[in-house]
C-alpha cells in the first residue's frame, strides 16, 4: 500500500491555493451519489469562490496528503438558545471515495470537535442521509445520536 499519511489543518480560504483546493473537494462531493449526484453550477461556484472566504461564521478544513486535498468539512458556527451558546454544524464532510476507510474522516470529525471546543460550542451537529450507512456508522462511533428534533425540513426559494 502507498504512504497514506494525511493531515487535518484549517483552510484559509483567502489563499487561492486552498480556495483551489477546497472547491475541487466540493465539486467531487457534489459529483458523489451521497451528495448530489452531479456537478455544481458554475454560477454557484463562481459565487462560492467569492463569498465563502469572507463568510464570518465560515470554518473550513482539508485533509491533505503529498499536497493534495483528499477530504474536506465545510462547518458554520450557529446558536442553541436553549443553551445560550454557540454550536458547529458541519454542513459538509467529505473523504474522496480512493481514500475512504483511512482515518480521514474520523480525523476531520476530530478536529472539528476540538475546533467546536475551542469556540466554546456547546454541540456539533450534522445531517446525514438515510441510505448512508457507512457515515451513519462513522458518526455514531464518534458520538454523534439522533437529535431530538428528529425530521429535517427543507423550503426552497
Amino acid at each position: 500500500m502507498a504512504d497514506t499519511l494525511f493531515a487535518v489543518r484549517r483552510a484559509d480560504l483567502r489563499d487561492p491555493a486552498d480556495l483551489r483546493d477546497y472547491l475541487a473537494m466540493l465539486g467531487a462531493y457534489a459529483r458523489d451519489s451521497m451528495g448530489a449526484g452531479g456537478p455544481l453550477a458554475t454560477d454557484v461556484t463562481e459565487r462560492l469562490a467569492c463569498e465563502l472566504p469572507t463568510h464570518p461564521t465560515l470554518h473550513a478544513l482539508l485533509a491533505v496528503h503529498a499536497g493534495g486535498a483528499v477530504g474536506f468539512a465545510t462547518c458554520f458556527v450557529g446558536y442553541s438558545t436553549f443553551r445560550a451558546r454557540p454550536l458547529l454544524n458541519i454542513h459538509d464532510i467529505a473523504v474522496l471515495t480512493e481514500w475512504r476507510g483511512r482515518g480521514i474522516g474520523t480525523a476531520l470529525l476530530e478536529t472539528t470537535e476540538n475546533l467546536a471546543r475551542s469556540l466554546g460550542c456547546c454541540a456539533v451537529t450534522l445531517e446525514v442521509r438515510s441510505d448512508n450507512p457507512g457515515a451513519q456508522t462513522l458518526y455514531r462511533r464518534h458520538g454523534f445520536a439522533p437529535a431530538t428534533c428528529s425530521q429535517f425540513m427543507e423550503k426552497a426559494l
